[in-house]
């Protein structure tokens, strides 16, 4: 079968490989629909930590099971499914706390390999992070349940209530634009969305945000008008900026909460307003990864047409346009793309 692989910051290959067998507990499916992401991006250009080439690339999927492993219960040949990239231990010192996202585990569990004909599912992904895909949602949605799973856990993180007024720094990107989708289901009355393209705040504004800004002076005036001067009861950072990082507090009222959601890259320290935390009681949260709870809502926030991937996409191509895809992902072209392969 064929696989894309990871040889090398912006050098990608199509290998012929063996046809995985799935061990007890494993599945292997026919991938119907993989999506490019962020991390991909920034793997494709600069490397990233948790890669170790060449490897298997790829990790937001959906497909039909092809061969089920012994021991496999939930699953049958030919069923619909998709499959988070990572599954928690349930058994360490922060599964046990409920903490699974911070799961001790979590490196030796994540899967990659999603742009490739056939993938493997490991077992404790098989157990706790993989859905059978509902019959009123197309697959190349359906493989978007990592990242809306992260989202999901992000406003969980944020503690949104009915009629609050949030900011989602970052909101052009693809993670921004399904936070807007569902801060917009979970209540929120107002949502001011924050990003740098005319075109992409157009989308977000289709996708449930009310007010639109194209940076943080705009977006301060936006929000101080809109909450009589007294400040964003959340502010979502996705952005990953370290800049952006130290000026997300602007936005909040006293007693608010800023989620920082975008990781910086390594290394990178930022410089916050000390007196505003204290005395205006802020909360910063920090938040990473996702839970199986959070994975099971986000399919069905895209079970209900609460949140549409269909209008982040956009591009199509097969394993031998991975490389493209990405470059047209860098240039802003396109938020996100579905592979076929």
């Amino acid at each position: 079968m064929r696989a894309v692989f990871f040889e090398a910051p912006g050098r990608l290959s199509v290998r012929d490989i063996a046809e995985p067998m799935p061990a007890r507990g494993e599945i292997v499916i026919d991938v119907t629909a993989a999506l490019t992401c962020g991390t991909d991006l920034k793997a494709f250009l600069r490397g990233h930590r948790l890669f170790r080439p060449p490897m298997p690339f790829g990790h937001e999927m959906a497909g039909r099971v092809a061969v089920v492993g012994e021991g496999v219960t939930k699953f049958r040949v030919g069923d619909r499914v998709t499959a988070a990239n990572s599954a928690p231990c349930a058994a360490c010192f922060f599964c046990k706390r409920g903490q699974t996202n911070l799961c001790e585990q979590l490196d030796r569990h994540l899967n990659w390999g999603a742009f490739a004909e056939r993938a493997i599912v490991p077992a404790p992904i098989v157990e706790r992070n993989t859905h059978a895909i509902p019959d009123a949602l197309d697959d190349a949605s359906a493989a978007a349940i990592e990242p809306l799973g992260c989202v999901v856990a992000g406003i969980d993180g944020a503690a949104i209530e009915p009629g609050d007024t949030v900011v989602v720094l970052g909101a052009t990107g693809a993670i921004g634009l399904m936070f807007v989708q569902v801060l917009r289901s979970s209540g929120a009355a107002v949502i001011v969305a924050v990003g740098r393209s005319r075109d992409r705040l157009a989308m977000a504004k289709t996708l449930g945000a009310d007010v639109t800004a194209s940076s943080i002076d705009e977006a301060e005036e936006s929000v101080r008008r809109v909450t009589n001067g007294r400040g964003a009861d959340a502010v979502i950072e996705a952005t990953g900026q370290v800049d952006v990082w130290e000026q997300a507090p602007r936005l909040a009222r006293r007693g608010g909460t800023i989620v920082m959601f975008g990781g910086c890259p390594g290394g990178t320290r930022a410089a916050l307003d000390t007196g505003r935390i204290h005395y205006d009681a802020l909360t910063i949260r920090g938040v990473f990864h996702h839970t199986p709870s959070a994975i099971e809502r986000s399919l069905a926030l895209m079970q209900s047409g609460r949140v549409r991937i269909g209008p982040i996409l956009g591009a199509e191509g097969r394993l031998d346009d991975v490389p493209g895809l990405l470059n047209r992902m860098a240039r802003r072209e396109i938020v996100k793309a579905v592979v076929r392969p």
